[in-house]
């Protein structure tokens, strides 16, 4: 009998030249003739691979593919440290955060690891549909910036993406200057600046939202950020759920997010 898994695949990363890992579930029909769309679901500052398991996403996603609810998909999550899927250096390398001796900024570059070896993997490893109709990203907090900013500059890549609680930052606090060596590289990567001022693609679908109390303020964000999408006719939607910034916040609204991707 097929059953749904999720797997981890352990990997030595040339880019980071280190040791790295990801987690992939895959729905009963993984083994099929058909291939399957990917989603690329992004843990949050201080998390990891296991978000998958932690978050009960595979219990969600079983739930819903057999209700048909949503069409089955494979759910990838990828390992990226403290690091926003940033490129912040050329050295990889562990910096400590005076401020937090049990934090850790990671520099690296972690936007090719994502761009140029965790997508190929996936694509080599499992069958799937290898073009972005078929390729969604999304995450949450810090991982819902990564997710944003990876479909804005790889727009060709993606056709869905969602930022769920992302971590918007309407100017850059003193706790994250670590992550950014000058403004040009926060301007690079904040995905409010590069949809203002980038051209936008109409063929990506974009989902936001953050709970009414989030403690990060994070609901402003994504409304300037929605604003300017729609602007640009970019299918956008906008929420604002009751919650505030955390894992509850999460799993109380990841029955929607499936729906976004899986629709």
């Amino acid at each position: 009998m097929k059953k749904s898994k999720v797997e981890r695949i352990n990997f030595y990363s040339n880019i980071l030249r280190k040791e790295m890992a990801v987690s992939v579930y895959l729905p009963e029909s993984h083994n099929d003739s058909a291939p399957l769309p990917v989603l690329y679901f992004l843990h949050g500052r201080s998390g990891n691979e296991n978000i998958l398991l932690d978050l009960g996403i595979d219990t969600k996603a079983d739930e819903m593919i057999n209700s048909r609810k949503i069409k089955p998909m494979i759910i990838v999550s990828p390992r990226y440290e403290n690091s926003r899927c940033l490129n912040s250096s050329l050295i990889c390398k562990e910096v400590p955060d005076p401020g937090n001796i049990n934090r850790i900024i990671n520099l690296g570059m972690y936007e090719d690891y994502f761009i140029k070896e965790i997508i190929p993997l996936a694509d080599k490893t499992f069958n799937t549909i290898k073009d972005r109709k078929g390729r969604y990203i999304g995450g949450i907090s810090a991982g819902g910036y990564a997710a944003l900013h990876n479909a804005l500059r790889h727009q060709s890549m993606f056709s869905k993406v969602g930022g769920h609680m992302p971590a918007l930052e309407l100017k850059l606090e003193d706790e994250d200057k670590p992550y950014f060596k000058d403004m040009d590289i926060w301007e690079k990567y904040d995905p409010i600046h590069i949809a203002r001022n980038s051209s936008i693609s109409s063929h990506i679908d974009v989902y936001l939202d953050a709970g009414n109390k989030d403690e990060g303020g994070f609901y402003e964000g994504c409304s300037i950020l929605h604003k300017i999408l729609k602007e640009k006719g970019v299918t956008s939607q906008n929420h604002v759920f009751c919650g505030n910034h955390n894992a509850e916040y999460i799993k109380s609204n990841i029955e929607k997010y499936l729906q976004f991707y899986g629709r």
